[in-house]
């Protein structure tokens, strides 16, 4: 949340001003070395992992290690330090072996997505990152992370476990802050989850938009929540370009599902989504001028996508006078107007340097909600030092328990930021706690 109110919004790559349940469960567990993991990836990231069917594999032995640096940290095998006789050599460098070998199953390809566990550490026996202290496995795209680690993931076939010495060449490269020189990791392949393209072309079946957008429901869910243009949807997906069927993003690399409002989305999403219902499987083809990007900048061409629908819940309504504060508001002397909504049960207000915990949603002056933390049905803690300063100064005028109406000009918010909501902005903000002074 810091210094945006989450508008996390703004970064998506598939919405507009869009939702911040993106932000990866992968990201949440970071130690550094995470961030050189996919430091090649640019796409590779987050959405909850496909509960395909194979076994989980075993994690790699540890008979071999040495003792932990600290409680939870993966011990260092033994021959950390360098490729051991059995291993086998690569043309590129790189040498590895296998911990646990699986003939019948599926190879990995570079394109593939792959749900696995991994840890990596350093020639000295420093542990620099690992997937094993996550609730779930990560899924990655080999092709997204470094060449090492993409040949390596590539030896392997599900169900294996592989250790890999990577040389620094097709590591880092001495990249400043990721990890230094030979690496070391194992892997635990543990299935392949990528997503099969649709047709390319649309079926006779499918229906036509007067935009131009076909659509396909390929499984219903009858008696289901029926979506509308207000809901905040959470849902799995994946999209390629038509034309050369290359997947350019699946909400399964992000190993979290996306959760967004409707109405915040790009205009093919938008347009077919209040269609169906909670539970769906819908397949879609979308001319670019109604895609991701209009103009061809970045993704061009026509697009095809499918989608799982996974729930959806309304979004709390705009109030009446979100245009414009009323009659019956306060203003501060910053400009900042405010009506209470609830009176709190607390005595002692947060100063600037508080951490709190507040629920709100937020408005732009048309009625447009660009966030909502109780449309995620999550409370957020913040600095009040780390937000914009219109919320630094109207939560300090609050006591734990109080809710109130916020209308925040653009000077004391983002100030014409290139993505962020515009203009004076409406907050109904409930301070829940003062966390810390």
């Amino acid at each position: 949340m810091k210094k945006s109110i989450t508008w996390c919004l703004a970064g998506l790559m598939l919405i507009g001003l869009a939702g911040c349940n993106k932000a990866a469960k992968d990201a949440d567990a970071a130690k550094g070395g995470e961030q050189a993991v996919v430091a090649d990836a640019a796409q590779a990231g987050a959405e909850s992992a496909a509960q395909a069917g194979a076994e989980a594999a075993p994690a790699a032995p540890a008979a071999d290690a040495t003792h932990a640096a600290h409680p939870g940290e993966v011990p260092a095998p033994a021959d950390v330090a360098a490729p051991p006789a059995d291993a086998i050599k690569t043309e590129s460098g790189l040498a590895y072996k296998k911990l646990k070998t699986n003939e019948q199953g599926r190879a990995v390809a570079a394109s593939d997505l792959v749900k696995l566990n991994y840890t990596g550490w350093t020639t000295d026996g420093h542990m620099f990152d690992t997937s094993t202290d996550r609730p779930d496995p990560v899924i990655f795209s080999p092709e997204n992370l470094i060449p090492g680690m993409n040949e390596a993931m590539t030896l392997a076939k599900v169900g294996e476990s592989i250790r890999a010495w990577i040389p620094q060449d097709l590591a880092y490269k001495g990249q400043p802050g990721a990890p230094a020189g030979m690496l070391v990791f194992d892997f635990d392949i543990i299935d392949v989850v990528t997503p099969t393209m649709p047709p390319a072309n649309a079926p006779e079946d499918a229906i036509k938009l007067p935009s131009g957008v076909v659509y396909k429901i390929v499984k219903t869910s009858p008696g289901a929540k029926a979506i509308a243009e207000t809901d905040l949807v959470e849902l799995d997906f994946a999209g390629w370009t038509q034309e050369d069927g290359k997947r350019f993003h699946s909400s399964l690399e992000m190993n979290e599902s996306l959760a967004a409002p409707v109405n915040t989305m790009f205009p093919a999403w938008k347009e077919v989504l209040p269609k169906v219902h909670v539970g769906d499987v819908v397949q879609m083809w979308v001319p670019q001028a109604h895609g991701i990007d209009p103009d061809g900048n970045s993704l061009k061409g026509n697009l095809v996508f499918e989608m799982t629908i996974l729930s959806a819940r309304s979004m709390p309504q705009p109030p009446a006078d979100v245009a414009a504060p009323g009659a019956d508001t306060q203003k501060t002397e910053s400009g900042i107007a405010w009506r209470i909504l609830k009176q709190g049960t607390g005595t002692k207000h947060p100063t600037a340097k508080s951490t709190v915990k507040v629920h709100y949603s937020g408005w732009t002056t048309d009625g447009v909600m660009f966030d909502s933390s109780i449309a995620r049905d999550k409370p957020i803690e913040f600095g009040l030092d780390q937000v914009i300063a219109g919320w630094t100064e109207a939560v300090q005028l609050m006591v734990p328990g109080e809710k109130r109406l916020v209308w925040i000009p653009e000077e004391l918010a983002y100030k014409g930021q290139p993505g962020a909501p515009a203009g004076m902005l409406v907050f109904e903000i409930e301070l829940i706690d003062i966390v810390s002074d």
